[in-house]
């Protein structure tokens, strides 16, 4: 009895669920186009370009929509089992309201481990979209200083100034991990010639390097060509990534040569942080929705999304104040970025311990 119940209860939520996972993200289409169609035509974007910019945003979106399925897939199987009296039926043969929502819980685990996947897959599809919209144009400015740039090679490059028109750069920090048998490097200059065809040469500074058995070894130098640091000044000069457009080591990786060059990375910090934080928020949302489900037997399907929207949005917002929190320093950044998913996790517990099972 209890398999063909815990097969029936995650049909029911399965339905649902991908009724929304699937719906949503079209939603979210038309939306974002009535809201930027007047900017696409103002840059004069084709139908070609802009179409395939939203399939590069589809994984994003349907991100957007795995909790807030979850969570109308969850109070709409407990609601809808509520209302219908299934679930005392399954009281009154020895299931408690525990044992129902365990194909509930299990399923919001497995969202949640897909929603961190896709979260490794949706920086990669945000800059692709960024690229064919064009938002990821030259600087006009002809000079450009403290910043850091990571290279297409992993490199990780901090400078004070970088000036095209000369073909230089000073104040020059360059880093990369070793990875298996290949060294680790830190690497300063004070100066960085760019010669088209033959690449950068640094000048006037010390290299370390850092071997896979942890031995060390630090040299200085005159002059030092890195033949691999391929990146044009014009190159240096385009706009750095945003947080949405990295993967959470590379953005590791980019906290960590900002802060050595002096950075402030609290901002940086909080959304690294939530980038487990929210698709685990999917679990957390699911265990707070069951119990809720349940404190209504009227209502019904308006109830069920009025009440999911509510949440969600709440939710959301809550997000929102942890990352403006942590950037300016009020509470550390995975405080800020696990506060929302703590608090809905003890009112969801509060909530299925009042359940009578």
């Amino acid at each position: 009895m209890t398999k063909l119940l815990d097969r029936y209860v995650a049909r029911q939520f399965l339905g649902t669920f991908l009724v929304l996972v699937l719906g949503l993200p079209l939603l979210f289409v038309v939306i974002d186009v009535t809201d930027n169609l007047d900017k696409y035509l103002a840059r004069g974007l084709g139908f070609g370009k802009v179409a395939l910019s939203y399939v590069y945003q589809l994984p994003l979106f349907i991100q957007y929509a795995i909790p807030i399925a979850a969570l109308v897939a969850t109070v709409f199987t407990i609601g809808n089992m509520t209302r219908h009296q299934e679930i005392a039926a399954a009281k009154a043969g020895g299931v408690s309201f525990y044992r129902l929502l365990v194909p509930i819980v299990l399923l919001g685990s497995l969202l949640s481990i897909a929603s961190l996947v896709l979260g490794e897959v949706v920086p990669i599809t945000n800059q692709k979209r960024a690229e064919i919209l064009g938002e990821r144009a030259m600087r006009i400015t002809g000079v450009r200083t403290d910043f850091v740039y990571q290279t297409e090679r992993g490199r990780m490059l901090s400078v004070r100034r970088l000036d095209p028109a000369a073909n230089e750069m000073t104040g020059v920090v360059v880093e990369q991990a070793g990875v298996g048998r290949r060294a680790g490097l830190h690497g300063t200059a004070e100066r960085a010639g760019y010669t088209p065809g033959r690449g950068w040469t640094l000048e006037q500074g010390y290299l370390r390097l850092f071997g896979p058995t942890g031995e060390e070894r630090t040299f200085s130098f005159r002059t030092l060509r890195f033949p691999d640091l391929r990146e044009t000044p014009e190159d240096l000069l385009a706009e750095p990534k945003e947080p949405e457009e990295m993967r959470f080591a590379e953005m590791s990786r980019f906290i960590r040569a900002l802060q050595r060059s002096g950075g402030d990375v609290r901002s940086l910090e909080v959304e690294r942080a939530q980038k487990i934080a929210l698709p685990l928020a999917v679990l957390v949302i699911v265990i707070f929705g069951a119990p809720l489900a349940t404190s209504s037997r009227r209502g019904g399907a308006a109830y069920g999304i009025g009440i999911s929207l509510a949440i969600t949005m709440i939710y959301l917002m809550l997000f929102k104040v942890g990352r403006a929190v942590g950037a300016s320093g009020g509470l550390p950044p995975l405080v800020a970025a696990w506060a929302p998913n703590a608090l809905f996790l003890v009112a969801g517990l509060v909530l299925l311990a009042r359940v009578r099972t």
